[in-house]
């Protein structure tokens, strides 16, 4: 009998080790994902995917509810996120701006360190467009009308570290060129600014103007991508118009506060994985144009890294003062 005993227990202790990490956490309450932009940005309309997702395909136990927290170029958010230390219910969508913005702004209390790397999702391209009646044909014809009017023409924008931005400095450095930039804390409020004459032309993800390119709002002049996206094969890219200019990568995925088990890691970690893998998460990255970009917690601690030294130096060649 004690033999038995002792191989049924062995046998429990063994099938207890070889079950997954995140079998030992699961959320048991709404998890908050928190957001920087307003309704209508990229990181917003993500997230709310996100949760239709995780509740269509019944990844979890529990909702998944978006929390805006706009304000300060993501500066708001990221110290929503560092300051709740150690809560398992609440996540956030990073964006390139949570790495770049500390970068230039001293007043940045937190960083990503001070966050749980969890899961990289998406790289996302990016197009430069106008509005559709606008003189605009190609981004040289915006280029050399800017050179004649210097600081006429206005360019409707996110944050002033965002990728629109550091696009806009690194044409104007190389071009010579001119033009206004006008920072809007959402992105409904930059498309409008464009749609409604106020601007002439934004940098903008494909996620965010797609629908008003069809219905032929917006005109593309050019992309912000290594190669031509399948859903404009006749646009140039920046380079192919003749602009040497770095390409400015944008990337979006998971990170939540510090101080968390590596169980309750490690089960948000498997949710992504497994949301990524749906049919439905693959049809939304080939309408978006997005690319797959899935990393794990790990990984993407180490891009982190990579990543904001290349900014670093992209920021310094645009002529943005840095402070770390």
């Amino acid at each position: 009998m004690k033999l038995r005993t002792s191989i049924i227990l062995a046998a429990c202790a063994a099938a207890l080790a070889a079950a997954p990490a995140w079998a030992q956490f699961k959320p048991t309450k709404p998890v908050e994902i928190v957001v920087h932009t307003g309704p209508g940005g990229g990181a917003d309309v993500l997230a709310r995917f996100m949760t239709q997702l995780i509740e269509k395909e019944n990844l979890a136990p529990v909702r998944f509810q978006v929390n805006n927290r706009d304000g300060g170029g993501g500066l708001r958010a990221m110290a929503y996120v560092a300051e709740k230390k150690g809560d398992t219910h609440t996540i956030a969508i990073f964006t390139g701006n949570w790495l770049t913005n500390p970068l230039v702004r001293a007043e940045a209390k937190f960083t990503l360190k001070d966050m749980q790397p969890v899961a990289r999702l998406v790289l996302e391209p990016a197009v430069v467009a106008v509005k559709s009646d606008a003189p605009f044909k190609t981004m040289k014809d915006f280029i050399e009308a800017a050179k004649k009017a210097p600081g006429t023409l206005k360019q409707s924008g996110g944050s002033q570290t965002s990728r629109d931005n550091v696009v806009r400095q690194l044409l104007m450095k190389s071009t010579g060129a001119n033009w206004a930039y006008i920072s809007f804390p959402g992105g409904g409020e930059r498309i409008a600014a464009l749609l409604g004459g106020h601007v002439n032309m934004m940098v903008i993800e494909p996620q965010e103007a797609g629908e008003h390119i069809k219905a032929g709002g917006m005109r593309v002049i050019a992309q912000v991508a290594e190669k031509r996206l399948a859903a404009y094969p006749n646009i140039p890219t920046l380079k192919e118009a003749g602009y040497e200019i770095p390409n400015v990568p944008q990337v979006r995925g998971v990170v939540m506060p510090s101080g968390v088990s590596p169980d309750v890691v490690a089960y948000y970690e498997d949710l992504f994985q497994r949301m990524v893998k749906t049919p439905t998460w693959r049809k939304y990255l080939e309408e978006q144009q997005f690319e797959d970009g899935f990393q794990k917690s790990v990984e993407l601690g180490k891009f982190f890294e990579t990543f904001t030294n290349q900014m670093r130096e992209i920021l310094k060649e645009a002529g943005t003062p840095v402070v770390r």
